[in-house]
């Protein structure tokens, strides 16, 4: 089998076993990843210490940047269910990062907050990387004509 017909098989699959709270759910992270950027921008003081703390300025500055405004759009992506997977592949090398090289040297203790919520919105990543955006989603209505939108 190819490429093409592997991935139909996967989106058929996932379009089948999909409940309608996944979507739900769906929305829920990408308006957590939206709300994550804000916070990430309002923080100026975290970010001129990456930046001093940095031996490459210009690419912490650029990561910065990357990060902001990955979590920004494809936060409103991931809620709106527009070109999901897509949204979700620019965000899953942020949150790898956060996971294995940001927080872990904050501890993996209890406290560590920002540890095991980057872990969870990891693993919600890959499963909407599988699952894709749902019946609730932009995609979704572009996707169907107009007749099976109403049913």
């Amino acid at each position: 089998m190819n490429l093409t017909q592997d991935m139909h098989r996967i989106e058929h699959w996932a379009d089948t076993h999909h409940p309608v709270w996944v979507d739900f759910l769906r929305m829920a992270l990408g308006i957590f990843l939206f709300v994550k950027g804000v916070m990430f921008i309002q923080d100026t003081e975290a970010l001129q210490s990456i930046m001093r703390n940095s031996q490459f300025q210009w690419v912490s500055f650029g990561m910065a940047h990357y990060v902001a405004f990955a979590h920004l759009v494809g936060g409103l992506l991931i809620a709106m269910g527009l070109v999901t997977r897509i949204a979700i592949l620019f965000q899953i090398p942020i949150l790898v990062g956060a996971v294995f090289f940001i927080n872990p040297q904050r501890g993996f203790y209890s406290e560590n907050t920002e540890l095991w919520s980057s872990i969870i919105v990891l693993i919600l990543l890959i499963v909407f990387l599988i699952l894709g955006s749902g019946r609730l989603s932009v995609d979704n209505l572009i996707s169907r004509p107009e007749r099976d939108i109403l049913y």
